[in-house]
């Protein structure tokens, strides 16, 4: 017997060279959800929402695949930041940061081919060092993070913006919990190792 198709349900280049450097292959399938924020949602409960919806939406159309979906919420304080979209946004994001604790709330949902949701949910804690506007004009001139939650990313020189980050697994901050992910599909008979 075939092991099931495995699916992406995301447009996430990140989270695909996630997938990539494990050897995994599968299609991406951005399933186009509405990522709004409901009102008084937490954003841990948020990612969970999310990354269970997407997943859902792609297995509807795709029965029988193994589908995997994730989203990440950044919060700083009681604000939960987006992706900048843009140099000045970018940079104000940075400031708004600067000295402050962000935690970011990974979520992610495995839904296998008998239509059985896995679940997980990562926190990492980032402290942000005290920051200039001169370093963060550089930084955001050095790399444009417009489509990061955040506006960093941690993989780069972004690492430089922070005193220290707490995770249980350290791939997650990148947009998807690699170990839990693992630990799922080796569970499932779909891991590559």
């Amino acid at each position: 017997m075939n092991p099931p198709e495995l699916i992406l349900a995301s447009g996430s280049s990140y989270r695909r060279q996630q997938l990539e450097r494990l050897g995994l292959h599968c299609r991406s399938q951005a399933p186009n959800v509405d990522e709004s924020r409901l009102p008084g949602e937490a954003p841990a409960a948020m990612a969970r929402r999310l990354a269970g919806l997407k997943a859902s939406v792609i297995a509807a159309l795709a029965p029988g695949a193994c589908v995997i979906g994730a989203d990440q919420v950044a919060a700083c304080d009681s604000r939960v930041l987006g992706k900048p979209g843009s140099a000045p946004a970018q940079a104000a994001q940075l400031l708004s940061c600067s000295g402050k604790e962000l935690r970011f709330h990974t979520a992610l949902t495995v839904i296998d081919a008998g239509g059985t949701a896995h679940e997980h949910l990562d926190l990492t804690v980032c402290q942000v060092r005290e920051l200039t506007a001169a370093e963060v004009e550089r930084y955001v001139a050095a790399e444009p993070a417009y489509d990061c939650a955040g506006g960093f990313k941690v993989e780069g020189l972004g690492i430089t913006l922070f005193e220290r980050i707490a995770s249980e697994d350290p791939s997650a901050l990148i947009g998807l919990p690699l170990l839990a992910l693992c630990r799922i599909l080796r569970q499932l008979g779909a891991a590559a190792f």
